[in-house]
């Protein structure tokens, strides 16, 4: 895959923070949130000649700059931290493409990437319906063949109803998902097209600036040659294919969303004085509002690197992958900014301060590109499956490689997690528990953590310090996780060994195999490093 050159990517960077400080400062974003108005003016700037931002997502071969995963990644939780209704409407138009260049013939490609391109269109992505959310597969609209008098496919008449469409009313170009006599296909609708008619505008608890309305397509006649692919029935494979690409897109506007929320919380304590010294010098301040959030923060960064990179590398099948990014990023985001409001007491609970709004903004993100909840059923499913195909050996792999990491990252304990986890699962199996769903989000979430825990432990092997942490710092948030995660562990393996029916006759041994008190030791050491990197 494409990388950006490292010096246009910082160039990009400060322009986005140029424009933030230029054109969207805080009176504007909580005018806009107030008000839940689409800000046109600036997003036409954004993709205006001047800027061009949406030139990251295009390919370099029709004019666009050929962003890499990483790259991505990096602007995402810029973007996030800017103000996420803006990063709402970009991911619109990277997921509005995705049909394009995954699926595309080349001379759609050419047509209509070059376009993008070159004109700075907005795109917009029609998927979701009233009765399909997350199953798209129960899918309603459909496009109906029209033939010409040799009985060759000459067009499509599609009619249906598109829910929750980001960009719906400002769009430019639509690819729109519909059921063709031989499957869910997508197609390309120029904004304009008769029988396309955006819906108004919702009024949403969160990202209230972005434009989300429904869209109804009626007797929406469209030419064949804008069938993306030139087959039918393609449509599904390729919304898939894009997963691990765009929910990594959504994992780092968790991250963006929270850090934004984190290192306000920071600076608020840093100024406020309570009961003679500052909040930042309170430990009811620093090792439960803020400790916490950023060592979960870093160890979603970790894993986003991770998967970026192997998706730079181009590896394939990352859904599932994805799929953990953006539900441990989302929710780790979502739980950082409803601490940030609880830091700042009464105050974050004021308009005026910013973090009551990243709050509503961030909850988004564990909804849409997949709810949590379905995330939880792809990871555990999916996990499963692998787990049967190695004969168990998928966790124990990567166990046995966090066992050959320096025991000053906490590596040995996640390792001993991944290890119930895999006996785990083999129990689950053998008793038929994983019939039960609420069996299968509990072993989802020891697949999440372990593998989280298990980038961040690699990441502090490596780390030989930085710009913003020290390698002391990324060895200390590595244990911390790492022990978060032994007691997820334990508490999710006993849940499903010991309180389902029948108990495993085996789960004294599994569960055994978890450190016991002396993992803790020097917690309150680790805690207090974190702190004092975090907020000097």
């Amino acid at each position: 895959m494409q990388k950006m050159d490292p010096e246009m990517l910082l160039m990009v960077l400060d322009t986005l923070g140029k424009l933030e400080k230029d054109k969207l400062p805080l009176d504007t974003k909580l005018d806009l949130d107030h008000t839940a108005n689409f800000p046109m003016d600036l997003i036409r700037f954004m993709v205006g000649p001047e800027v061009g931002l949406h030139l990251i997502f295009v390919p370099e071969e029709y004019g666009g700059m050929g962003a890499g995963a990483e790259d991505i990644a990096i602007l995402s939780e810029k973007m996030a931290k800017m103000d996420m209704a803006v990063a709402t409407s970009f991911l619109a138009i990277c997921l509005g493409m995705d049909p394009i260049l995954v699926g595309a013939t080349p001379a759609q490609k050419q047509k209509y990437l070059t376009k993008i391109a070159e004109e700075g269109m907005i795109v917009a992505y029609c998927v979701t319906e009233p009765e399909a959310g997350s199953n798209v597969q129960s899918l309603k609209t459909k496009a109906e063949r029209i033939l010409d008098s040799e009985g060759q496919i000459v067009a499509y008449k599609i009619n249906g109803e598109k829910q929750f469409i980001t960009n719906g009313r400002v769009a430019d170009l639509y690819t729109v998902l519909a059921d063709t006599p031989e499957g869910p296909s997508f197609f390309i609708v120029e904004a304009g097209t008769p029988g396309l008619i955006p819906g108004k505008h919702e009024d949403k608890h969160g990202i209230r600036a972005s434009d989300t309305s429904p869209v109804t397509l009626q007797d929406l006649c469209v030419p064949a040659e804008n069938l993306v692919g030139g087959v039918e029935g393609q449509g599904l494979k390729q919304a898939n294919q894009v997963f691990g690409y765009t929910r990594l897109m959504v994992a780092a506007f968790g991250l963006g969303a929270g850090m934004a929320a984190l290192e306000r919380a920071v600076a608020y304590g840093k100024d406020r004085i309570q009961f003679g010294t500052r909040l930042v010098d309170k430990q009811g301040y620093t090792h439960k509002l803020l400790v916490p959030h950023i060592v979960e923060l870093e160890a979603a960064r970790a894993y986003i690197e991770k998967v970026a990179q192997r998706l730079d590398s181009n590896e394939e099948d990352l859904q599932v992958e994805g799929a953990v990014a953006k539900y441990f990023a989302t929710e780790a985001g979502d739980a950082a900014a409803n601490d940030g409001i609880q830091a700042f007491g009464g105050y974050g609970y004021m308009r005026e301060y910013e973090v009551e709004k990243i709050k509503r903004d961030v909850k988004i993100t564990t909804i849409y590109e997949g709810t949590s909840e379905i995330l939880q059923n792809v990871i555990s499913m999916f996990r499963m499956r692998e787990s049967v195909r190695t004969k168990g050996r998928y966790y124990l792999d990567m166990a046995d490689k966090l066992a050959g990491l320096p025991t000053d990252t906490g590596a040995h304990w996640v390792a001993a997690s991944l290890r119930v986890l895999a006996d785990a699962i083999q129990v689950a199996r053998e008793l038929k528990l994983t019939k039960s769903q609420h069996v299968m989000f509990l072993l989802s979430d020891i697949m999440t953590w372990g593998e989280v825990a298990a980038a961040l432990c690699h990441k502090a092997a490596g780390h030989q310090g930085g710009k913003k942490w020290s390698a002391e710092f990324m060895k200390a948030a590595a244990r911390v996780f790492a022990r978060d995660t032994v007691e997820l562990a334990a508490r999710n393996a006993s849940k499903i060994l010991r309180g389902c029916d029948p108990v495993a006759p085996n789960a004294e041994r599994i569960l055994a195999q978890l450190p016991t008190a002396e993992y803790q030791t020097g917690l309150m050491k680790d805690l207090d490093l974190v702190t004092a990197e975090l907020v000097r």
